[in-house]
């Protein structure tokens, strides 16, 4: 009976790990292969996937967000004071975006077809890369910035474009047939 159990408890195991190692790899590679052939509609778990990943990734540019606008209060970062306030306006235009970006995939995971949703989602995702490379070419942000605005570059466009927001829209755009025609109610007149 000794040996059953442990038969059992290898088998078991063995199926456990084949699971892991079945399990789909939902990175920016796999998004961005899926983009760049025939695009095919993205199954329900891919679109959960994807926009888990753009929440990650949201969540690392707050993270980059507060560190450059700490460093900049703090003056670790060594710039010009009107240079400063530049960095810093543009620092709350981010969070702006970072915040409407994370409303819009909370509301895109409760409503995936949320077409609204999905544009606002994409320009605080193109707002986001736009910015973050231009502390990229920034000496004094590159280091906190890195590879994050590539990323975001190619998160917002070629795969949550080509694959969550034009699928969508075209389905929005296709209409089953005419619209109906309203009956006008006729007035009915009293006669005195």
């Amino acid at each position: 009976m000794g040996y059953g159990k442990r038969f059992l408890i290898l088998i078991l195991s063995i199926l456990i790990l084949c699971s892991f190692a079945f399990a789909e790899d939902y990175s920016l590679q796999h998004f961005l292969t899926k983009a760049t052939s025939k695009p095919d509609a993205l199954t329900k778990k891919e679109k959960v996937e994807l926009l888990d990943q753009i929440e990650r990734l949201l969540e690392k540019s707050l993270q980059v967000h507060g560190q450059i606008t700490r460093d900049l209060q703090t003056g670790e970062i060594d710039i010009r004071y009107q240079e400063g306030d530049f960095w810093i306006s543009k620092l709350k235009e981010d969070w702006k975006s970072i915040e409407a970006g994370m409303e819009q995939v909370k509301l895109l995971k409760e409503k995936p077809g949320h077409l609204v949703g999905s544009i606002k989602l994409y320009k605080s995702l193109k707002d986001l890369s736009v910015n973050f490379n231009a502390y990229n070419n920034m000496p004094s942000f590159s280091a906190f910035v890195g590879d994050l605005a590539p990323e975001l570059e190619l998160w917002a466009d070629p795969v949550f474009y080509q694959l969550y927001l034009l699928p969508l829209a075209r389905l929005k755009d296709v209409e089953k047939g005419p619209p109906p025609k309203e009956k006008k109610p006729t007035p009915t007149v009293k006669k005195p």
